[in-house]
């Protein structure tokens, strides 16, 4: 009798590790008791997982009451009472009442309901884990008795699945795609968690000269990378022998990503990309990036909008002269704006652009500066104004890939 009280005393979980489990709560019955912040974080993972939620509790938060005005969870507005566990699959004890908390803790073990306690992990009969989720994958971490361990080497494990850091290969048949992803400014740091993810499961990548160089080092060796700058065009424009390659590989049964500099939409061709890819009957992903419009003056210091300086800004192509018959843009317009312009592609034709906003009343010494491979370790920016910049380009040898910023928010911030 001696040595079965000892054991008695001694309860299991303390000796052995918790076995880990996904449950299947859809439609089935939980009952959480406690309205506070504790049943605030969790309910909506309950909620997710199509349980038939029962919330006993005099009060609750406000997220928790919407949760309930909503038809999420069904509340019981009193405090616990014996009996309230019956049928249910699972249970969240989470309330200030210590009494109330064991009786119902005791419940659930009488009823061998796993039982969640958030004041005594000992006393609980089940332990929540981290858990994070990255595209259908659902990690979940217990290390006992140190959550705030579980929750980073959670976030560990997530941002890895999310950036492509950590490559987890599909061993079952999944399904090719095509992805326009947009790369960002150059910085390989800047390219969304998408598109990082994408580029991880691509078989094809078929890169711009500006997207981020960098990215393509990380890829595995049996990831084909197409220079887009140096496909054989033959008969064909260089748009259409892309769009043909995007095309080929796609029917070929092949993940595909298009990774391109900044934006897709933004100056990049994305929409004719995605036009040819619908014409062949191929869906297409667009994935949005950093467009260097903004993040390029931002990494150079200088607000594309600033209070009480400038309420607006103007994105233009400077690929061709303001009296090229080709060009678009209404620059008698653009030089009556009191905001901030920024100019892409324009390097070469910054010395016309200038002329072209004096002639129609933009003031010569209205400020001005070239941010030239923005984002990258080879970034400089040169300022001058709008009366200097055709010599000051020349004598600075400023060359493309540059941002062009025109307006007073050059002045703010650092001159460097």
């Amino acid at each position: 009798m001696a040595e079965s009280a000892k054991q008695a005393d001694s309860p299991a979980h303390d000796e052995h590790p918790a076995y880990p489990v996904g449950l299947r709560l859809s439609g089935r019955r939980v009952v959480v008791i406690g309205g506070g912040q504790v049943a605030q974080r969790r309910l909506p993972a309950l909620i997710g997982a199509g349980a038939d939620v029962t919330l006993i509790s005099p009060s609750a938060t406000p997220s928790v009451e919407a949760m309930a005005e909503a038809g999420e969870i069904t509340w019981t507005k009193r405090r616990y009472q014996d009996g309230d566990l019956t049928d249910s699959w699972y249970v969240l004890v989470a309330t200030s009442d210590p009494a109330a908390n064991e009786a119902a803790s005791a419940e659930a073990e009488r009823t061998r309901t796993w039982c969640v306690r958030s004041d005594d992990a000992e006393a609980a009969t089940a332990w929540t884990p981290a858990t994070g989720r990255s595209e259908g994958v659902t990690v979940a971490v217990l290390t006992g008795k140190d959550p705030r361990r579980s929750a980073a080497v959670r976030d560990a494990i997530v941002e890895g699945l999310r950036d492509g850091s950590l490559v987890a290969p599909h061993h079952r048949a999944r399904a090719p795609f095509v992805a326009l992803v947009g790369g960002g400014p150059g910085d390989p740091d800047l390219i969304t968690v998408r598109g990082r993810r994408l580029l991880a499961e691509a078989d094809v990548v078929i890169a711009d000269r500006l997207g981020p160089r960098d990215l393509l080092d990380e890829l595995p060796p049996h990831v084909e990378v197409i220079d887009a700058a140096k496909i054989p065009y033959g008969r064909f424009m260089a748009q259409e022998a892309i769009n043909n390659a995007l095309i080929e590989h796609a029917k070929a049964g092949r993940s595909v990503v298009r990774l391109k500099g900044g934006d897709p939409f933004v100056f990049g061709r994305g929409m004719e990309e995605a036009q040819a890819l619908a014409e062949a009957g191929i869906v297409c992903t667009v994935v949005p990036g950093i467009s260097s419009a903004i993040s390029v003056p931002g990494a150079a210091g200088i607000p594309v909008t600033h209070r009480g300086v400038a309420h607006e800004f103007t994105v233009v192509s400077g690929h061709v002269a303001p009296d090229d018959p080709r060009s678009l843009v209404d620059w008698e317009s653009l030089a009556k704006l009191t905001g901030t312009l920024v100019i892409l592609m324009g390097v070469d034709k910054i010395g016309a652009i200038a002329e072209a906003l004096i002639a129609h009343g933009k003031a010569p010494d209205t400020p001005l500066a070239l941010v030239q491979e923005g984002t990258t370790a080879a970034q400089r920016r040169v300022n001058a104004t709008l009366a200097t910049v055709a010599e000051t380009v020349a004598a600075e040898d400023v060359r493309p890939p540059a941002v062009i910023v025109i307006g007073d928010v050059v002045a703010e911030g650092p001159q460097k």
